[in-house]
């Protein structure tokens, strides 16, 4: 196999990337051994930037190390779920609030345009899923906090090792647009309370859908 070409700006970056896409795709599944030898055959690099990568991975929660046995995808407990969707709803709810309050009328149009996208790829699980996403980033966006944007960022990288996805559960996503709708017309309203509340209830009906 051909050694994969690589950018020159960061190569342990540009191999975290493309194990990240792996994991994500679930070519690399939950729990499974990661084969550093193998790996850096296929790519056509030594193992240091190799580990180095994995390295970066194992931050964002997605490699877990263990001692003497190397590196393994992480596995997603229920706990950690949990875990995971209570901080996501505790910030998303508090980046709602603020847009409520904060933004302009062209990033509520933004955001309702966004809205839109989820309407009509309702039949397409994959095209809703990633309306779905460009939609939270881009409320936390105009929320402005870009601590909170990274912790988000981390969050939903751990989410997304979930084998049972919620919008893959059957009626979720009919359930998740109905939600989309309520915190829509919240921030439309420029209502925080109602904005907060509408994300904590999506990201609780998506808890349930997921366990």
């Amino acid at each position: 196999m051909s050694a994969i070409s690589l950018a020159p700006r960061a190569l342990y970056q540009e191999v975290a990337e493309l194990l990240r896409q792996r994991i994500f795709d679930g070519d690399l599944a939950p729990g499974s051994w990661i084969d550093e030898m193998k790996l850096a055959e296929e790519f056509g690099i030594s193992r240091t930037p190799l580990r180095e990568a994995l390295k970066v991975l194992a931050t964002e929660g997605l490699i877990t190390m263990k001692v003497r046995r190397g590196a393994y995808v992480t596995e997603v407990s229920e706990k950690d779920l949990r875990d995971v969707y209570h901080l996501m709803s505790l910030l998303e709810a508090d980046a709602a609030r603020v847009v409520a309050e904060q933004a302009s009328d062209e990033e509520l149009a933004e955001l309702s345009a966004l809205h839109q996208l989820l309407e009509v790829n309702a039949g397409d699980r994959t095209r809703f899923f990633q309306a779905n996403e460009a939609f939270h980033l881009r409320l936390l966006e105009v929320a402005g906090n870009r601590w909170r944007n990274q912790m988000v960022s981390d969050l939903r990288k751990v989410m997304k090792l979930n084998r049972h996805h919620s919008l893959f559960k059957s009626g979720r996503i009919e359930e998740s647009l109905a939600e989309h709708r309520a915190i829509l017309q919240a921030l439309q309203q420029r209502s925080p309370a109602d904005a907060a509340q509408a994300v904590t209830t999506h990201f609780s009906n998506g808890l349930r859908a997921a366990t």
